[in-house]
């Protein structure tokens, strides 16, 4: 009987002890073989991540040069006329673009972009002729109103 119980005791102390080496063969227990049980390996390494790409905003030439071919279209513009509207609209847009960076308060900047827009008002309507300069004035009115959204209503039959 004694011998029993030492078997038995060798025996549970044996695979007590070598538990730890069955762990280690099985990834901490897991059933799958090696890795974690919930997929694949994690990396210890941090993953770099990518930083995006800084947004340049456009300049005040890039903007004008937007602009230009639906203002030369609407006002019928020739050559010289297109040259005058274009540095004049690239001036004003540098300087507006300037006094947003200066950010200055509310009331000052209102009143830098009033000087601002007169100026170029002045040196337009030098270069342009009046039908053309007042036919620019109401595009340039028009294009930052909101459209008014025509509601149609449907007659029932």
């Amino acid at each position: 009987m004694k011998s029993l119980q030492t078997v038995i005791f060798l025996t549970f102390l044996m695979v007590f002890l070598s538990a730890g080496e069955l762990a280690a063969q099985y990834g901490y227990g897991s059933p799958y073989g090696y890795g974690n049980r919930y997929g694949r390996r994690q990396s210890t390494i941090p993953q770099a991540q990518e930083t995006p790409k800084e947004v340049t905003p456009p300049t005040a030439e890039e903007v004008v040069d937007q602009q230009m071919p639906s203002i030369t279209e609407e006002l019928g513009l020739n050559p010289f006329e297109e040259a005058v509207v274009r540095t004049t609209l690239v001036q004003s847009v540098q300087q507006r673009i300037e006094l947003q960076i200066l950010g200055l308060e509310p009331l000052k900047m209102k009143e830098e972009y009033e000087k601002i827009e007169k100026k170029q008002n002045e040196e337009l309507k030098a270069g342009l002729p009046e039908d053309k300069y007042n036919a620019f004035l109401e595009l340039q009115e028009n294009r930052f109103k909101p459209e008014k959204k025509k509601k149609k209503k449907k007659k029932k039959d």
